[in-house]
């Protein structure tokens, strides 16, 4: 399943015509906000279809039957991009247990490029609700090596991925990987990729928007 945040004009579309602003994008606070913000409604409406249960809750006047949350979900991000998407996550899902995992694109001289890991941080995944988040889903070769590798530490009960842009063809690559049950939560959804992978119109590389541009080694 795939949803596409911002096929309804909301907020949601307001914060991802910000994120691809170029004049925007000038301010670092303002993109990190704006991320964060896209995570915070992605957490929020991943939290109507999780499993709830009934509880007593006291009060000073009584008791109430009050709907939580059966379990906390497990909050992965990918290094460095996915941290304000995940700290918008983190501010509604304030008690989850949370996942850090660096994955990036290590570029050879002839422009093609693989997935290195070199760092993850997890805890116990075994029939957990485990949200990964991250801005961009352009090719999808770093979310789906990342699925994969955190599906051998523990077996899922259900994985959402949560990004900001998604490309239809970095999709297509998830479902066809990793399996047709995971659901794609977009805050917008473009069609086209360049030769390099990156997504057109797309808005750049998230982690140097958010962070500053890095050495490229």
């Amino acid at each position: 399943m795939v949803i596409n945040l911002s096929e309804q004009h909301s907020l949601m579309s307001n914060w991802v015509a910000e994120l691809r602003h170029t004049e925007v994008q000038e301010d670092r606070m303002r993109f990190r906000r704006n991320l964060e913000r896209i995570g915070e409604v992605a957490a929020y409406e991943i939290s109507k279809i999780l499993p709830w249960k009934t509880q007593e809750t006291p009060t000073p006047l009584g008791t109430h039957e009050s709907k939580v949350l059966e379990s906390q979900p497990v909050l992965a991000t990918i290094l460095r991009a996915g941290l304000p998407l995940h700290n918008g996550m983190l501010n509604y899902f304030d008690k989850a247990d949370n996942a850090f995992i660096s994955a990036y694109r290590k570029h050879h001289r002839d422009g093609s490029f693989e997935i290195s890991m070199e760092y993850i941080s997890c805890p116990v995944l075994e029939n957990r609700i485990l949200i990964i988040s991250d801005p961009m889903l352009a090719t999808g070769a770093s979310i789906i090596k990342t699925i994969q590798y955190l599906k051998d530490l523990g077996n899922p009960a259900a994985i959402h991925v949560v990004v900001a842009i998604a490309c239809t063809v970095g999709i297509e690559s998830i479902h066809r990987d990793c399996g047709d049950e995971i659901t794609i939560w977009c805050g917008d959804i473009d069609d086209e990729l360049t030769a390099k992978g990156y997504i057109v119109p797309g808005l750049g590389d998230a982690g140097d928007l958010a962070y500053g541009v890095k050495i490229q080694s």
